[in-house]
């Protein structure tokens, strides 16, 4: 269940009043995890996320910065995605698309929901069931390992 979001332009700071004002408790490990989400461009790996925050605070286990990642999806500050390689998040803000995942090369690229509007609409049609597009991973062969294939 949703209550507060966070805005779009939210930072460090906002994000962990936010949190504050939901009555849970801002340890340092947990200020250290939200700065260094807040500060991530892209994808947000929670492996790579635990090492950066392990680098500063070795303390800090990577069932801390999993929880702490699940509460701020909670919030309305990060959504995430299944990909080949595991959970990722995004900021909200940047969650608006649909991953493509070459299974032969790992190259990742991103569909809009706009170019997505077919496939989206086609599943409405078909099964009556709303997808959430942005939550999963499409795999596949990207443009070059496509290339790759056909000439082999």
């Amino acid at each position: 269940m949703r209550h507060a979001r966070a805005d779009a332009g939210a930072d460090s700071g906002d994000v962990m009043e936010l949190l504050r004002d939901r009555g849970l408790r801002m340890t340092p490990q947990r200020r250290a995890i939200v700065a260094e989400v807040m500060h991530t461009d892209g994808h947000i790996s929670p492996t790579a996320i635990a090492r950066k925050v392990q680098g500063e605070m070795p303390g800090v286990n990577a069932s801390t910065v999993y929880r702490t990642l699940a509460l701020l999806e909670e919030v309305g500050v990060l959504a995430h995605s299944h990909l080949e390689s595991g959970a990722e998040y995004h900021r909200s803000e940047e969650a608006a698309h649909v991953h493509l995942t070459c299974s032969r090369c790992g190259s990742e690229d991103a569909l809009s929901l706009a170019e997505a509007d077919s496939l989206h609409a086609l599943i409405r049609t078909h099964h009556g069931f709303e997808a959430d597009l942005t939550h999963f991973a499409i795999g596949g062969l990207c443009r070059r390992c496509s290339r790759l294939h056909a000439a082999g």
